[in-house]
């Protein structure tokens, strides 16, 4: 004889409903996060939020008299033996002004190694306005043995930070670059015979990249 009171519903019902429930939340939390990578994505690209730099193919069209100290900060991370250095660490640009700053990158390690470079632009609240126009960030890059390159970035400062009354005591801004490692190469070159290392090193040519 059931001892269900009227009214309740039994217990193996109810435990289905609430592991649907638990089941849909679920479901729909991991459907929310893989949606909120591409919008944080197109959201800091958008607002410069978190020091996102912008993106242009062509110069401005006007250039203001105020003038901004860049900074350029370097960082290679842990299992990458490169050396990596800006030409100069600071520049002084008009804002609309395009320049050119190169990078030099040196494989120290004695076989090919990988890596590729992040970045990010401090104060945060300047990414909105700080637009590069070419750059070796997010591309990997494969250096040989004791391979040096030259690697260039070209920005310019938006005129239109003139008009934001909170950069009104903006002076300086600093572009900081970080490369990590990545895979090994996937076709290592051949090695080469004993004798013939050292003569292939003298004659090497410093390649040079980002140049336009």
């Amino acid at each position: 004889m059931s001892t269900a009171k009227p009214g309740m519903t039994p217990a193996p019902r109810r435990d289905l409903v609430v592991a649907f429930l638990c089941g849909g939340l679920v479901a729909a939390m991991i459907g929310l996060s893989f949606a909120a990578v591409p919008f944080y994505s197109w959201f800091c690209r958008t607002t410069g939020y978190g020091g996102t730099t912008q993106v242009a193919t062509t110069r401005p069209t006007q250039i203001s008299d105020r003038t901004i100290t860049v900074r350029f900060d370097s960082n290679v991370a842990a299992g990458l033996p490169w050396r990596f250095e800006p030409e100069r660490r600071t520049i002084d640009v008009k804002l609309g002004e395009v320049v050119t700053v190169y990078y030099s990158v040196t494989n120290q390690a004695a076989r090919a190694t990988a890596g590729q470079a992040g970045y990010n632009v401090s104060p945060p609240t300047v990414g909105a306005y700080f637009t590069k126009i070419n750059c070796f960030c997010f591309t990997e890059q494969t250096m040989q043995p004791g391979e040096k390159r030259d690697m260039a970035v070209v920005f310019y400062v938006d005129p239109k930070l003139a008009e934001d009354s909170e950069q009104n005591n903006l002076d300086l801004i600093t572009l900081s670059y970080t490369f990590y490692p990545v895979r090994p190469p996937s076709n290592p070159p051949p090695q080469a015979e004993e004798g013939s290392v050292g003569a292939a090193a003298e004659s090497a040519t410093p390649a040079k990249s980002g140049r336009i």
